[in-house]
């Protein structure tokens, strides 16, 4: 069985994330192959970093996806996201289309033009995958296809992710750490109001954010404005942020809406507390006064953030109860076997 996983982005995030998981979970199954496919770019790193065969688009189109299902002649094609499952199902004839949702987004939950292409191609989708139960409610029209639905909330392979953050022997003395896309629905702006507040309340705390995207400037300048620049390090895109991470005492995120956040899932994994907005997911993950703190509040955030950094002992207290709630949560093999029985 080979299958095809379509992707609209070049670069590499959550839903990215994602897909090289279930790769290299499936990576030593004999009866099954995995290819990448989505368009050139900065995603091409990441792939060959993972030894993952990528099936590189001239443009993300129907034809030239057409061309590569020629091509490739996969069995199934999973499709992540809307925009991919969309022009996956106007290309893909007869062969089985998989529809996997990775967030909850704004546009979306009403009637649109997103949301009614969509139904389109949910009609055509053999099943639908949704990352946690908030995306399938979020969608305007999920009760039509709730027969055809199933949430598989995301994992990783804590094995896997330790192996690959011991590649990386420096030593990190950032304090907090965000990880993640500098776009809209992560909320940078908001990132770097929670920062100034932290900075007022610890003037010396050490930041760093890994990513890229389109409101980059636009956030550099606000940690400028905002007197940040002693405190910030903006690092960029990075393949392999695992150990920035697990050095440090809190993640912090402020995102609009999310589906199950990878690097939550490494955070917790790494046994580093959570200060978030409460979004999604993120609900199912974080406990107040137990793994860290979700709060709409940004002096409740901030204050949290110093809390937990200055306090040694509760930062012990949370990250121990989160690497065990970590352990209990990500079961490759039960994620592997709800992927099967849909692909076969």
């Amino acid at each position: 069985m080979k299958v095809l996983h379509l992707l609209q982005s070049n670069r590499f995030s959550g839903a990215e994330n994602v897909v090289c998981q279930i790769i290299g979970m499936f990576r030593n199954d004999p009866d099954i192959e995995m290819v990448y496919c989505s368009s050139d770019g900065q995603i091409r790193e990441a792939l060959a970093e993972r030894n993952i065969t990528f099936v590189p688009l001239k443009e993300f189109s129907i034809k030239e996806i057409g061309r590569v299902i020629d091509e490739q002649k996969p069995d199934i094609i999973h499709a992540h996201d809307m925009r991919a499952s969309f022009y996956a199902a106007r290309s893909c004839g007869k062969i089985s289309l998989i529809s996997h949702i990775h967030n909850n987004a704004f546009d979306s939950r009403g009637i649109s033009m997103k949301s009614i292409a969509y139904m389109l191609a949910a009609k055509k989708a053999k099943h639908i995958f949704w990352v946690s139960q908030s995306a399938f409610n979020g969608y305007a029209f999920h009760m039509l296809f709730a027969k055809k639905s199933s949430v598989l909330y995301n994992i990783i392979d804590i094995d896997a992710l330790y192996e690959k953050m011991n590649h990386d022997s420096n030593k990190y003395n950032y304090e907090v750490t965000y990880i993640g896309r500098l776009t809209a629905p992560k909320n940078p702006e908001r990132l770097m109001s929670v920062l100034k507040l932290v900075s007022e309340k610890k003037s010396d705390v050490k930041i760093a954010v890994v990513g890229t995207g389109d409101l980059q400037n636009k956030t550099k300048r606000l940690a400028e404005e905002y007197g940040l620049l002693d405190n910030i390090q903006f690092l960029g895109f990075k393949s392999n942020p695992l150990k920035i991470l697990h050095d440090s005492k809190v993640m912090v995120m402020t995102s609009r809406w999310e589906g199950t956040p990878m690097c939550a899932l490494e955070a917790m994994a790494l046994g580093v507390p959570i200060v978030s907005t409460p979004v999604d997911g993120l609900k199912d993950l974080v406990i107040n006064g137990k793994n860290g703190c979700l709060s709409d509040d940004d002096y409740e955030l901030a204050e949290k953030i110093v809390e937990i950094v200055n306090d040694e002992k509760l930062h012990e207290r949370y990250s121990t109860f989160i690497k065990n709630q970590a352990l209990k949560i990500n079961n490759v093999e039960k994620y592997k076997k709800a992927i099967v029985e849909i692909y076969t």
